[in-house]
């Protein structure tokens, strides 16, 4: 089962529903997710039956999960669990459930347009700021911080770093502060909010320009909480770190004028891995290309860089990817 990704055991649960429950399901789905869905049965061969019911079972102890953790809380949540699968898995599942319905609450956040999210934060205090910044989205928290008056920046950033779990009652006297301006939040079981690696996927999508002011000022207050946020982050530079079918994956879907641009400020370690791992077609197209770029601003090749981050950090999140954070991570092949 580890050898299939995310879309394929969706594709194959599609496919074990039967049309009519599938249609269903469809119906509560966006087109982007129907597009993606659609084109992953299609492409879904024979899959051994064995495999097929672990994918089955799996799905079946997410949806017990998150029952049992809406109806009784973590507690209650982890005991059912434990019972039912063991301790491992019960575990496992429990994690997976918290870290989807953490991006339920504070939803209206997420739709929100970060300059009116600014416009209600910014006089508030940096905890509840980090807080919900906790629960927007990477890319409006990363506008949202490069916006902040400087004297509060840094300090945001360290307390979304330091934040780790946060209790219902806390949650709850937000919502009381916050009800008049944001309406009305969900209220949920001990999630976890902020932390390091939050605060390193909202610092890749910071310019470069706030990211060195934001670490400078971090790295003399407290150097090695700066050094643990960078080991998290994953920059342009790190593509040495990858694979090589990971990096010809992320080059399938790169755009080829970006690329240019990218390479044109990159290190020779970097620019010479990339090549090695794309076609002799591509590798002219681009090589060519650069030579015709002259005058390139530092700003066109940071967000050419940027772009082809995000989309590794995309293929990281479908689980198309491997990056590997510091430290030994353990791979099957």
């Amino acid at each position: 089962m580890d050898k299939m990704t995310p879309r394929q055991k969706a594709a194959q649960i599609i496919i074990s529903l039967g049309s009519d429950a599938a249609s269903g399901i469809y119906k509560h789905l966006q087109e982007d997710e129907i597009e993606k869905l659609t084109y992953e049965v299609t492409r879904q061969h024979s899959v051994p039956p064995e495999m097929a019911d672990e994918v089955i079972e799996e799905f079946y102890g997410l949806c017990v999960a998150q029952k049992v953790y809406l109806e009784g809380g973590v507690a209650y949540a982890r005991n059912v669990l434990e019972k039912a699968f063991g301790v491992q898995q019960g575990t496992e599942l429990l994690e997976r459930v918290t870290k989807t319905l953490r991006t339920k609450a504070f939803e209206f956040i997420r739709k929100t347009d970060y300059k009116n999210l600014m416009n209600m934060i910014v006089n508030e205090h940096p905890q509840t700021i980090a807080l919900i910044l906790s629960y927007a989205r990477a890319d409006q928290a990363s506008s949202i911080i490069s916006e902040l008056p400087k004297d509060i920046r840094v300090e945001v950033v360290e307390r979304i770093a330091k934040m780790d779990r946060t209790s219902p009652e806390v949650i709850r006297q937000v919502e009381t502060i916050l009800e008049k301006k944001f309406e009305s939040l969900l209220t949920v079981d001990l999630l976890e909010v902020g932390g390091i690696n939050y605060i390193a996927e909202i610092m890749n999508k910071i310019d470069r320009s706030a990211e060195k002011f934001i670490f400078d000022e971090l790295g003399r207050k407290d150097p090695k909480l700066t050094d643990e946020i960078r080991k998290r982050m994953f920059v342009f530079e790190d593509i040495i770190t990858l694979d090589p079918i990971s990096i010809q994956k992320f080059l399938r879907e790169v755009d080829t004028k970006d690329m240019a641009i990218a390479l044109k400020g990159a290190n020779k370690d970097v620019s010479a891995i990339i090549f090695e791992n794309m076609s002799q077609r591509m590798g002219e197209t681009i090589r060519s290309e650069i030579e015709y770029l002259h005058n390139v601003r530092v700003r066109d090749v940071d967000e050419a860089q940027q772009k082809i981050v995000a989309i590794i950090r995309r293929l990281e999140e479908e689980g198309e990817i491997i990056i590997t954070k510091g430290g030994k991570d353990d791979i099957i092949v």
